[in-house]
C-alpha cells in the first residue's frame, strides 16, 4: 500500500532527507550550509575579537560559546545563498536549517540582551533560559511534524471581542512576537544608549538622546510585534485614548514627574554633576532619571527628588554657571591686636590649604566687634564640594590656627565683668561661699 502521510502530518527534516530537493544532492547541502557556519564562525570571532575579546584564542571561544555573529552571518548567508538560484530555493535542507538557525540566533541574542539589560546574573540566567527552552521546544514541534496539529487545536479555542476573533494560537504567537520583539528592543536600545552615554556629548544631551531612543525603539517594537499577530491597531487606538485618559486622571503627579524630567534634561538647569542644595539637604546630583533625580551628600547620603520638586520649588544650585563654592570660618582676636597684620596673615594661612583655590584667593575681614574680642571672617573658595566640605573647613581651621599661635596674637578666652552692689560686697575673707568665719 503506497499510503503517503500529507504534508502537515510529516516531519520536515525526514522529508528533507528522503526528498533532498530537485538537483541538490543532500551531500551538496551539507557543503553549503557547512560553508554559511564556518562563514558566520569566520566572521563572529572577527566582531568579538574587535569588541569583547584580547586574543584570537578567546575571541575563538566567545564566538563558539554566546557569540551573536556566528548564528546571524550563518542565517543571512543562506538565506542569501538558497535565493541565488531555483534549484537552492528548492532544496528541502536548506530550507529546514533556516528556523534552526533562526532559533539559534535567538538563543544568543536572548543571552546576550538578558546579561546586559538585568543587573542580577541569576535573573539574567533565568530569563535565557526560559527563551531557550520555549524555543527549543517550538523548533522540536516543527521539526517533528507536530506543529500542524498544535495549531489546529489552539486555532479551536476563541475568543470574540467586538467583530475580531482571537483564538488560543492568535494570543500565544502575539505573546512570542512581543515578548521577542521587546527582548530585541532591550538590547538594541541598550547597545545604543551605551554607545550614547560614551559620546563626548553634553551629559543632559546624552541622556535625552537615550531615553528617546529607548520609547522609540519600545514602541516599534511593540507595533510591528502586534503588526505581526494581525491585531487591529484602530482597536488598541481608541483603547489605547480612554486608558490614557484613565491614567492622566488618576496618575498626574507621575505624569507630571515623567514630564519633568525631560523639561530638566532639555533646559539644562540642573545637571550631572551639579551640586544643589534643596531646603536642608545639600549634594551632588549622581544620576536624572525619567522620574526622579538622585542626589548625594558629602557623607554617602543618597536622596531619592522627583522631577516635579525640582521644576515647581526653589533649589539652590551650586554650580550652575561656576563650579567654585565659597566657605566662611569665623575667629577671634583679642582687642589689642595689629588687625591689619592679622588680616593678611590669616588670608595667606588659608591660601595653603590644598584644596582651597589661588583665584579667586581667600579673603579676611574684621566683621565684628565681639563682646571677648574681634571676630574677624575667612571667606575661601573650593572647586571641589563633591570631595567633601567638612574636611576642607578642618583644614583651613587648622591652618589659621597654627598661623596665629606662630606669630603670637591672642585668641581671647570668653570673659565676664561682674559687678556686685555695694551692699551686697561678697566678704573680703578667703573662706569659700556659705561658710562663715
Amino acid at each position: 500500500m503506497n499510503h503517503v502521510l500529507p504534508m502537515r502530518a510529516s516531519s520536515p527534516v525526514l522529508h528533507a532527507v528522503a526528498h533532498p530537493g530537485w538537483g541538490q544532492p543532500l551531500h551538496r547541502q551539507l557543503l553549503v550550509l557547512a560553508g554559511c557556519v564556518l562563514l558566520g564562525l569566520l566572521a563572529g570571532t572577527l566582531v568579538e575579537r574587535r569588541f569583547t575579546a584580547s586574543t584570537w584564542k578567546g575571541a575563538l571561544g566567545a564566538a563558539l560559546r554566546d557569540g551573536v555573529g556566528l548564528p546571524l552571518v550563518a542565517l543571512l548567508a543562506l538565506q542569501l545563498i538558497r535565493h541565488a538560484s531555483r534549484e537552492l530555493q528548492r532544496a528541502e535542507l536548506l530550507k529546514v536549517m533556516l528556523p534552526v538557525l533562526a532559533v539559534w540566533l535567538l538563543a544568543r541574542v536572548a543571552g546576550r540582551a538578558a546579561h546586559r539589560v538585568l543587573a542580577d546574573p541569576h535573573s539574567a540566567r533565568w530569563l535565557t533560559w526560559v527563551v531557550r527552552i520555549c524555543a527549543g521546544v517550538g523548533l522540536v514541534l516543527y521539526l517533528s511534524g507536530a506543529l500542524p496539529e498544535v495549531k489546529e487545536a489552539l486555532d479551536a479555542v476563541s475568543v470574540h471581542i467586538g467583530p475580531q476573533r482571537l483564538t488560543a494560537w492568535t494570543l500565544l504567537r502575539g505573546a512570542v512576537s512581543v515578548a521577542v520583539t521587546l527582548l530585541l528592543a532591550l538590547w538594541l536600545s541598550s547597545l545604543i544608549e551605551s554607545r550614547l552615554l560614551a559620546s563626548p556629548l553634553d551629559i543632559n544631551l546624552r541622556l535625552v538622546l537615550s531615553r528617546l531612543v529607548r520609547a522609540a525603539v519600545f514602541t516599534v517594537a511593540l507595533l510591528t510585534a502586534l503588526q505581526m499577530v494581525g491585531i487591529d491597531l484602530t482597536v488598541l487606538g481608541v483603547f489605547g485614548g480612554a486608558l490614557g485618559v484613565g491614567l492622566g486622571l488618576g496618575l498626574q503627579r507621575i505624569a507630571a514627574n515623567y514630564v519633568s524630567g525631560f523639561v530638566i534634561l532639555l533646559e539644562r538647569s540642573v545637571r550631572v554633576g551639579d551640586n544643589v542644595r534643596l531646603d536642608s539637604f545639600q549634594g551632588r546630583i549622581q544620576d536624572i532619571k525619567t522620574r526622579y533625580t538622585v542626589v548625594r551628600s558629602a557623607g554617602g547620603t543618597e536622596s531619592i527628588v522627583p522631577n516635579e520638586l525640582l521644576i515647581s520649588s526653589r533649589i539652590e544650585n551650586l554650580s550652575y554657571t561656576d563650579p567654585n563654592v565659597w566657605f566662611s570660618t569665623v575667629v577671634s582676636v583679642g582687642y589689642g591686636s595689629d588687625v591689619e597684620q592679622v588680616l593678611a596673615l590669616l588670608a595667606r594661612a588659608a591660601a595653603t590649604v590644598p584644596r582651597v583655590v589661588a583665584q579667586p584667593g581667600p579673603s579676611a575681614v574684621l566683621s565684628n566687634f565681639g563682646a571677648d574680642g574681634l571676630e574677624i571672617t575667612v571667606g575661601f573658595w573650593i572647586a571641589d564640594p563633591e570631595n567633601g566640605t567638612l574636611n576642607v573647613r578642618g583644614g583651613v581651621n587648622l591652618a589659621l590656627w597654627r598661623a596665629l599661635r606662630d606669630a603670637g596674637i591672642e585668641i581671647p578666652y570668653p570673659q565676664r565683668v561682674l559687678h556686685w552692689p555695694a551692699q551686697a560686697a561678697p566678704p573680703a575673707t578667703g573662706g569659700q561661699p556659705g561658710f562663715g568665719a
